[in-house]
């Protein structure tokens, strides 16, 4: 007889619901960071509101994590305590998701190669034995499935576009493809959680991604990269060095002023 929905909440220690809602949380709050840097500095105005209206709906989701972790570790520190005083090391995002934007080709593959994981990853979260994770994935699914839609679409449109617009999208795609095994490489956190219902088995995520992954590169294409083994992970807190210098803009204001309001 299977346990009850409160019976796998119950045995799902608070430590590990905490790490892998900072897990979901940091990964949505750095790419908004990442994506909020194109603000004033995309191609055209259509593209920068699309990629600060894709940033502004990461950071409600990572805001919604982040509170949420905040209250299950109960020391009181809120959504911005979580955001701008941690220090890199206890940061548990994807290591993908905090890879520097250095142009617009660069900037879609990475948010398509993310989209794609979070369209799988979200559906299955709706069946979390948690019932407020299952709440912000439902959310969280809507919001993906637009931002897939138009990094995608990007995709095929720069990938089957003009030599230099091919280009430049496949060397994107070849350096940050090595990231992308680390979606879906076991850790304790992901094995913790899938085990007490709280989140999927992060290879179960796999082939989905793989077959839209396929699709869309095959349509744009671009000739998808041999799999390699990358040692950094960052849900295991072993970041490049980019996060760094990411937080220290983003955290610079609270950092400086401690307690500032406005």
């Amino acid at each position: 007889m299977s346990a009850s929905p409160a019976a796998v909440i119950a045995s799902a220690p608070e430590d590990l619901r905490f790490r892998y809602a900072l897990h979901l949380g940091d990964t949505s709050l750095i790419l908004a960071q990442r994506l909020g840097e194109w603000v004033g500095h995309a191609p055209a105005l259509e593209e920068d509101l699309a990629l600060a209206n894709t940033a502004l709906d990461l950071l409600g989701q990572a805001r919604h994590l982040l509170s949420y972790a905040g209250e299950i570790e109960g020391k009181g520190r809120s959504e911005d305590d979580l955001a701008f005083l941690r220090d890199p090391l206890d940061f548990l995002n994807l290591t993908l998701v905090e890879q520097p934007n250095v142009d617009f080709g660069h900037t879609i593959v990475r948010q398509f190669l993310v989209d794609a994981w979070r369209l799988e990853l979200f559906e299955r979260l709706q069946a979390s034995s948690e019932p407020r994770l299952a709440e912000i994935a439902a959310k969280a699914l809507k919001e993906t499935r637009y931002h897939y839609r138009f990094s995608a679409g990007w995709i095929v449109r720069l990938g089957d576009g003009t030599e230099e617009s091919h280009n430049r999208v496949q060397t994107g795609l070849d350096a940050l493809w090595r990231f992308t095994g680390e979606m879906f490489a076991p850790g304790a956190v992901d094995e913790e959680a899938a085990a007490a219902g709280l989140g999927p088995d992060p290879a179960s995520l796999r082939a989905a991604w793989t077959a839209n992954v396929d699709q869309v590169l095959n349509e744009a294409t671009l000739k998808k990269p041999a799999d390699i083994t990358y040692r950094w992970h960052g849900k295991r807190q072993q970041h490049t060095e980019h996060l760094s210098h990411l937080l220290a803009e983003m955290q610079f204001m609270q950092r400086t002023y401690p307690g500032a309001q406005w």
